[in-house]
């Protein structure tokens, strides 16, 4: 690898190389079919990043 040539990384979808360079509009993702198939993941939330919630949970049923 000469400093002329683009990293590459793996596409987390697929995992297929890709350029990372400016042509490449769905960077890191190799193509727009895998960035959907990741951003639905995301929105299902079948992908999250664990942690506290922000939001405190509020509980309907106190006592009435």
């Amino acid at each position: 690898m000469t400093t002329n040539d683009p990293i590459s990384v793996d596409c987390p979808n697929c995992k297929k190389q890709v350029a990372w360079i400016d042509a490449n509009e769905y960077r890191p993702f190799c193509s727009k079919r895998c960035k959907l198939i990741d951003f639905g993941e995301w929105a299902t939330e079948r992908k999250s990043i664990h942690g506290e919630s922000l939001y405190p949970v509020v509980d309907d049923n106190l006592d009435q």
